[in-house]
């Protein structure tokens, strides 16, 4: 750990005074899981997001679960919930039939994915009879159903499937021209590895907002599983700090909190005001961070 990391996170506090930030939660499977993540939603409202996406399982394996909590959200809170929304396993019918749904229920909010295949990543993508073939046609098809709000999905160490950077850009130009507002990254653990990717897009001409992605995880096997799946890199010296920590959770909940706060210390440093936490439905360490950040209960809804 830096020296200088407490500098870096009062410095980060004190710049910013209220950087904007967004959550994401996904469905859950039973009901003691759904009171879980309503107690973490119940939790991180408060900080008045700027929106909360809830995700899609593996080949929209979630979909009627996700559909049920974003329409909660929409009557039970004030949040603005982003609705993922993917191509895999569906007709081009049944995604129009679901941002119909999602427009008359007053969500305004799209992330708009192709989605993993049902095998998970790494097996082939096979587009439905009948279905959109990629996010960008997605993509166009929300911002024609209705006046979307639309976020896209960007990787800064390159899709796993994709050829190569200059793939990845010039799909998320596409994206964007289709009519797509921004991109919210992969999860990562090193700044550089976000900043190297912003510059990038700078160097390519593209200039649209890209939310970085933010994993407070203490589980570093399952975070293993996770990295290997999505081609995210998993540094040796944050596997070495959870080293001899399998029973002692409560130290790797510290050790996640400082290493995560430090992480977006350094990007608050490099200019960036916007972040969007993988939640996992857990509230505390997202609460403890954006304590940290200089974000406080909004006075609107105290």
């Amino acid at each position: 750990m830096s020296a200088h990391a407490p500098t870096l996170l009062a410095n980060a506090a004190e710049r910013v005074k209220r950087p904007s930030v967004s959550f994401e939660f996904f469905p859950p499977k039973s009901d003691a899981l759904e009171a879980t993540l309503w107690e973490s939603i119940r939790k991180l409202e408060p900080l008045g997001p700027s929106f909360v996406s809830v995700t899609y399982g593996a080949g929209g394996s979630t979909r009627d679960r996700t559909h049920r909590t974003v329409a909660r959200i929409v009557t039970d809170t004030s949040l603005k919930p982003a609705a993922h929304l993917t191509c895999v396993a569906a007709s081009k019918a049944e995604v129009d039939g679901v941002l119909r749904d999602y427009w008359r229920a007053g969500v305004r909010r799209i992330v708009a994915l192709r989605g993993d295949p049902p095998g998970g990543v790494g097996m082939p993508y096979l587009q439905h009879p009948n279905g959109y073939a990629s996010a960008v046609e997605l993509v166009e098809t929300a911002a024609r159903i209705g006046n979307f709000d639309i976020s896209v999905a960007v990787h800064p160490e390159k899709h796993p499937s994709s050829p190569s950077f200059d793939h990845d850009i010039e799909t998320f130009k596409r994206k964007l021209g289709a009519g797509a507002t921004r991109g919210i990254s992969q999860f990562f653990f090193d700044e550089n590895v976000f900043l190297r990717f912003r510059d990038r897009l700078a160097r390519a001409g593209v200039y649209a907002p890209i939310l970085p992605g933010i994993m407070p995880v203490t589980n570093v096997k399952g975070l293993k599983k996770m990295t290997d799946a999505c081609g995210a890199t998993l540094p040796r010296w944050m596997i070495q700090l959870f080293e001899g920590l399998d029973d002692d959770p409560e130290t790797r909940r510290l050790v996640t909190a400082v290493t995560t706060a430090q992480l977006c210390a350094r990007l608050s440093a490099e200019g960036v005001r916007d972040f969007h936490f993988y939640t996992l439905n857990r509230a505390d360490l997202a609460l403890a961070i954006c304590r940290i950040l200089g974000v406080r209960v909004k006075e609107a809804v105290q």
